[in-house]
């Protein structure tokens, strides 16, 4: 296994599943997905067991991406060491993974944005209860750090 990668949102039924699908839909295509771990999880327990919110399989599904068997779930203090790279959606995210990270595995955790190019550092806005455009742009917003830590991760 050369990385693990861990995508962090708030409740781990829209942002972080739909990251975790399209880095391996882009480790794939590099011919590269065996070599990696690629998961999601949420900072808080809003969903737990639940399947993804339907506009985010909607969006997905329109681009090709399946999302639909994902089964929401919680960071454990295990995915610290677990992962290489914890990757954040927002700010939010990024402090309560702090919050409970161990000293050790706090430079692990940074915006999923600090890979993108079209969005450099900006947060991926969630789009719980939002409209149909608010998950497409996240989608887009995710799809631009997804290719950017590709092509760090498979040269």
């Amino acid at each position: 296994m050369a990385h693990a990668v861990l995508f962090v949102c708030t409740a781990n039924i829209c942002r972080s599943p739909t990251a975790a699908a399209v880095l391996r839909g882009y480790l794939r295509a590099r011919g590269a997905e065996d070599r990696f771990e690629v998961s999601s999880a949420g900072t808080h327990d809003y969903h737990l067991g639940k399947p993804p919110f339907p506009a985010a399989v909607e969006a997905a599904k329109a681009r090709g991406i399946d999302i639909a068997g994902h089964v929401a779930r919680r960071v454990s203090p295990g995915d610290f060491d677990r992962y290489d790279f914890i990757l954040a959606m927002d700010r939010a995210n990024v402090a309560a993974l702090r919050s409970i990270a161990p000293t050790r595995s706090k430079r692990k955790i940074e915006l999923l944005l600090e890979y993108g190019d079209k969005y450099h550092g900006l947060e991926v806005p969630d789009p719980y209860g939002g409209e149909m455009k608010d998950f497409e742009l996240a989608l887009d917003m995710i799809d631009d750090g997804c290719e950017g830590l590709a092509k760090l991760l498979v040269r």
